[in-house]
């Protein structure tokens, strides 16, 4: 940790609900604030190093490094080497976030690493967040409040305490999402993972319990009973809509996972 004598305290932000930004600083850049602030601070390095120094030692970040500092805990931090590029955001957090705010914890800071495909999720949303702070539309603040909450859930990802999810099998799931109606056989996906059909299907069963077409099912049949909840579409076109073009399969199958067929279960009365 940096020497305290005659260092001058920073500025603290007036944080109402969230301050955030974006910068670069060279190698004098050192900011001090004995007992911290009120808010949280989120520090995400995107190029460059910085230094964090916590109540049991300092840390150097890295290009995808995220730092959490508690409020009223004391912030000793800047450049380590020559230049530091940083998003921030200072914040007071909604109830629901406490566990997005569980991270773990070196030299008392909580500090998580970000992979390359995660890390420009994270990026985006934390500069979201920082344009959207500054704006002048009156939902400005809850739109970076929204994009801040966006980032915790992708840094939540990569979060041992909670498991880390690899950002090969994140790639597949959104590809699934976003095509139920295409190929989503194990060799598709295994090309989108760029891994093998059996290393694909490993991953999948060690971190979701479930292989990977167990998986697809699951997911278009939870989609067609959303679609038979809010449309009044045939049920054949549900069944296309979601990759099966045997309808008396689909309703087999969604039979099974659900304990009604199609028809009855858009006749049910819905739970309040």
């Amino acid at each position: 940790m940096t020497g305290l004598v005659n260092r001058r305290e920073a500025p603290h932000p007036h944080v109402i609900r969230l301050v955030a930004g974006e910068f670069t600083e060279g190698s004098d850049y050192d900011t001090w604030r004995e007992r911290g602030t009120t808010d949280w601070l989120l520090i995400y390095t995107v190029a460059g190093s910085g230094r964090v120094g916590g109540p049991t030692g300092e840390i150097v970040t890295g290009a995808g490094d995220a730092v959490l500092l508690r409020p009223h805990q004391q912030h000793d931090y800047g450049t380590s080497m020559r230049t530091w590029s940083l998003t921030y955001a200072h914040f007071h957090p909604r109830a629901e976030w406490s566990p997005l705010l569980d991270w773990p914890m070196r030299g008392g800071v909580g500090i998580l690493h970000v992979p390359g495909e995660v890390r420009s999720r994270v990026l985006g949303a934390l500069r979201t967040c920082a344009r959207s702070s500054v704006g002048s539309l009156a939902q400005s603040e809850l739109f970076a409040v929204n994009s801040l909450e966006s980032a915790l859930l992708w840094l939540d990802t990569q979060n041992p305490l909670r498991g880390r999810m690899d950002e090969r099998l994140i790639r597949v799931m959104e590809h699934i999402g976003a095509h139920l109606a295409d190929d989503l056989g194990v060799g598709t996906l295994a090309r989108i993972a760029t891994l093998s059909p059996s290393r694909l299907t490993h991953l999948f069963s060690a971190t979701l319990g479930i292989p990977p077409q167990a998986f697809v099912e699951r997911e278009r049949l939870t989609r067609a009973a959303q679609l038979l909840d809010s449309t009044d579409r045939a049920i054949g076109e549900i069944a296309r809509d979601v990759g099966w073009d045997d309808p008396l399969y689909f309703s087999r199958r969604f039979s099974h996972l659900h304990g009604l067929s199609p028809t009855a279960y858009r006749r049910r009365t819905p739970q309040a």
